[in-house]
């Protein structure tokens, strides 16, 4: 299994704006091949520096099959508004994959 996470720093007070883009983005990973789960999570408040952190959590059965999402139309169809929201964030998104090694 792979996990594929993005982190995101949102800007304080763009919390909603942030979630509802989630809840109303154009996804098909239900029909991606090799696709288990995804989540959305909400972290800590960072005041210090205003902002909140989000985490994207994907679950795919290889690395393979998430590299072959990456270069997919459904890839672009999910990410083709991503540049409409710059204002939100605080900074781009920070990618972190991994191989899972043990679990339950």
């Amino acid at each position: 299994m792979y996990i594929a996470m993005n982190r995101f720093k949102v800007a304080t007070g763009s919390e909603g704006d942030f979630e509802t883009v989630w809840r109303n983005r154009d996804s098909s990973l239900p029909e991606v091949p090799g696709f288990v789960e995804f989540r959305l999570l909400r972290g800590k408040v960072n005041d210090e520096e205003g902002y909140t952190l989000y985490s994207s959590h994907t679950v795919w059965k290889s690395e393979a099959d998430f590299q072959n999402w990456t270069k997919s139309e459904s890839f672009r169809a999910a990410h083709r508004n991503a540049g409409d929201h710059k204002a939100i964030y605080k900074g781009p998104p920070v990618f972190e994959g991994f191989n899972v090694v043990d679990g339950i």
